[in-house]
């Protein structure tokens, strides 16, 4: 399992619940962990679940709702 870092500009728990929601639907994610005040998150995942997979989803919620998203 790989563990992955994230800067996503998340302001409230609801911001949190999407990216866990939309990280959650991939197959081989098997953790996501949000820090909403450091604006991080950090995902466990199989390797065939590449980096670069997850910041696609992340950067289109992202980009509709205006929020930063950013491999750490």
């Amino acid at each position: 399992m790989v563990a992955t870092r994230f800067n996503v500009g998340m302001t409230c728990e609801g911001c949190a619940g999407a990216v866990k929601r939309i990280l959650g639907k991939m197959d081989g994610v098997h953790s996501i962990d949000t820090n909403v005040e450091g604006k991080t998150v950090v995902v466990e995942a199989d390797e065939s679940v590449t980096p670069e997979m997850m910041l696609e989803k992340l950067k289109k919620w992202g980009n509709a709702g205006g929020k930063f998203v950013e491999l750490a």
